[in-house]
């Protein structure tokens, strides 16, 4: 749903209607969308990552995931 009304939203900056039959890469290529969205993504994680007043998320951020499943206890 939220893709739907990304396009459209892309579709209307840049005039396109669906009755022009566009595709929806050459709409990608010229509003360029995607790749801000990519960079905007990684400015957010290294904002986080640099904090270091003790909150959970740097943390979490830096942890390295186990190979294994957690082991379950014996009840």
């Amino acid at each position: 749903m939220l893709r739907v009304t990304r396009r459209a939203m892309e579709r209307a900056v840049l005039g396109v209607s669906l009755c022009d039959q566009t595709k929806n890469v050459e709409i990608r290529k010229t509003t360029r969308v995607t790749e801000k969205l990519s960079e905007l993504k990684w400015q957010w994680a290294g904002h986080i990552s640099r904090g270091t007043n003790g909150r959970w998320a740097p943390k979490k951020l830096k942890k390295v995931a186990r190979n294994k499943r957690p082991m379950l206890a014996n009840y």
